[in-house]
């Protein structure tokens, strides 16, 4: 008997304290955002597809911060020299959406998968966005071919 009455009495004990985490802060709101920034993009991973070389090395990954504190980039760095992230500087406040541009050098030719990795002030502070595709080589011209006798010369 008296393990069932620890028993039941760790139970009431446990379901009390849950019970105080879920209830929402004072004046908050159940529904409301995570507490602090929130990075949400509309993707992390964009894919050049078959691309000839030299095309536009320009992507832009979109996010928007769902969060209620403003957001803001500390760093932004590719896995290599041939993929350049260029991010806003300025705190991108809350609700607002803002993006990502990934320059990847394509004229290097051949297939590639790149990251770039995203340094925030979030709770989990860092995001991977991925880049990926073929660069074929640039198609040969044709040109006329070479005299070998001149003007006049059969």
């Amino acid at each position: 008997m008296k393990k069932l009455l620890s028993f039941l009495a760790f139970a009431l004990f446990a379901t009390m304290t849950f019970a105080q985490d879920a209830t929402p802060a004072a004046g908050g709101d159940a529904g409301a955002a995570a507490d602090g920034p929130k990075m949400e993009f509309e993707t992390t991973e964009i894919d050049y597809g078959t691309i000839e070389q030299g095309s536009d090395p320009l992507r832009i990954f979109k996010f928007t911060n769902v969060g209620d504190e403003p957001l803001i980039i500390s760093k932004a760095k590719g896995s290599c020299g041939c993929t350049v992230p260029k991010y806003a500087q300025e705190p991108v406040l809350p609700g607002e959406t803002s993006e990502i541009e990934v320059r990847y050098d394509t004229k290097r030719v051949g297939p590639f998968q790149k990251t770039v990795t995203l340094t925030t002030n979030e709770s989990t502070p860092t995001h991977v966005l991925k880049i990926k595709g073929k660069v074929n080589p640039k198609p040969v011209e044709e040109s006329v071919p070479a005299s070998t006798g001149g003007f006049g010369k059969n």
